[in-house]
């Protein structure tokens, strides 16, 4: 990485982007990365066949094109551009994929590695390229997107935008100008062009749609777009974040920290560290885990259940869309995904909770909708921790039983074994059954070796039920 001194922070962005060498990488960012691939291809295979995205697939394959990247799961080649968008959805389609990362101490809420995976794995396998290059044009890609959050003064989120659809197009532009060789200058312009580009309403959240997930594969599609008109002369705007209408002016509320943004640059790369344990928001783990703890530790039969009292943090009620009544409308999954009185009555009935938790049957089962009718949600007007939740189940018999739950943070002190990763990895390929367990496990093997792989096609092959 060239010295960053006299340069503003996107000149010193895109250098470090197409200059930054594997040889850059730590062993431990290295083996990050490679749990971050291997947990997305998981996520992929599981959402292959959710809601929403046969249609997808059927579109795509309407439009034909090119054929130059697969689309995983299902086959069929097609422009690498469409089939990164459709990989990143099914990725996405469970909200299940690796998030959030840490810098300074502070915990970002993100979801960039669901587009950055499908991004550098459908573009590289058009470009042949082995699997150092990979995981490099994914690391820079994992770094843009971290550097320039931890640097906005708001999350797009306040302002009415949906990270997985904003932040994710730079990092996505990032991978792909990587891939395809631009120069800095041109790499600067990739930025200025993917600017034009972004969008995603975190009103679909609200409403259960099926574009909650639409921004994570529109970033893919739209950051290798970007790219490519770059390599061809296209010219975007100057600094993309820092001009007087650029990123931190239109998604962030401006930028509280521009440092950041080159502190330990190509030295340090950041990435996402937090490996869902549970298909669905990140808020709802804690009430999961509590939900889980109580029927671990009691005997408790739903059918006994009078009322269940969900305390959340102040000001949930009026912010959250977590805390929205929950009501099934025309995509029960959106519906289910981000609730916290679905997901405590599913944690409840089922005394687990996977992928069949957030099955249609399972949403519509009469008896998760009779016990979402007995929850209430409460808030205290004020909390020590902002992510605190308090579980209570009052049976009919006068027995009261109560758990209380933080925000996991042991994440942020230690990486996830590989055991962890992996036996979710396993859930989903027995979940999906399409990719055939004797191509899961030559794909986990080759995975792990990723860097030593001289064409990822060779992995992408596997990846096709």
């Amino acid at each position: 990485m060239s010295d960053t001194e006299g340069k503003t922070a996107i000149e010193a962005i895109s250098e470090n982007v197409v200059e930054t060498r594997f040889e850059d990488f730590d062993d431990d960012t290295l083996d990050l990365a490679k749990k971050r691939i291997i947990d997305v291809l998981g996520c992929v295979i599981g959402g292959a066949d959710a809601p929403g995205n046969a249609a997808l697939l059927d579109l795509l394959r309407e439009w034909g094109g090119k054929t130059e990247s697969t689309i995983f799961v299902r086959g069929g080649k097609a422009p690498a551009q469409n089939v990164a968008m459709l990989n990143a959805i099914m990725a996405r389609s469970y909200d299940f994929e690796v998030m959030s990362y840490v810098i300074d101490g502070q915990v970002f809420p993100s979801h960039h590695a669901a587009t950055l995976v499908p991004t550098a794995l459908a573009l590289g396998e058009a470009q042949k390229v082995s699997g150092r290059e990979l995981l490099t044009a994914m690391l820079v890609g994992d770094d843009v997107a971290a550097r320039v959050q931890a640097a906005s003064a708001e999350h797009p989120i306040g302002l009415g935008w949906d990270g997985c659809g904003t932040l994710s197009h730079l990092g996505a532009a990032a991978t792909a100008g990587r891939l395809l060789k631009l120069d800095a200058h041109r790499m600067r312009h990739a930025f200025g062009i993917v600017l034009n580009l972004i969008a995603a309403a975190i009103q679909s959240i609200w409403d259960g749609a099926t574009t909650f997930k639409l921004g994570q594969g529109t970033a893919a599609r739209h950051g290798i777009f970007a790219a490519e008109l770059a390599a061809r002369g296209w010219t975007g705007v100057e600094d993309a974040l820092q001009s007087r209408f650029g990123y931190f002016f239109l998604y962030a509320k401006g930028c509280k920290d521009p440092s950041i943004l080159t502190r330990d640059l190509g030295k340090k790369y950041y990435g996402e560290a937090y490996f869902k344990p549970y298909p669905c928001g990140m808020p709802n783990h804690i009430a999961i885990n509590c939900a889980l703890e109580l029927v671990r530790k009691h005997d408790i039969s739903t059918d006994d259940i009078a009322e269940v009292i969900l305390t959340v943090p102040p000001g949930t009620l009026q912010r959250s869309y977590y805390a929205k009544p929950f009501v099934i409308r025309e995509f029960p999954h959106g519906d289910a995904i981000f609730s916290y009185p679905y997901t405590v009555a599913t944690a409840l009935l089922r005394k687990s909770v996977g992928l069949p938790n957030f099955t249609e049957e399972a949403i519509l089962d009469p008896r998760a909708s009779e016990l979402t009718a007995r929850t209430k949600m409460i808030e205290p007007a004020s909390a020590s921790e902002r992510w605190a939740i308090t579980l209570q189940v009052k049976m009919k018999d006068g027995r009261e039983f109560t758990e209380s739950g933080l925000l996991n943070r042991d994440w942020t002190q230690k990486p996830a074994p590989l055991k962890q990763v992996t036996d979710k990895f396993w859930h989903q390929v027995d979940f999906s059954q399409t990719v055939s367990r004797k191509n899961a496990a030559r794909l986990l093997e080759m995975l792990q070796d990723l860097e030593d792989i001289d064409d990822v096609s060779r992995i992408v092959r596997l990846m096709v039920a």
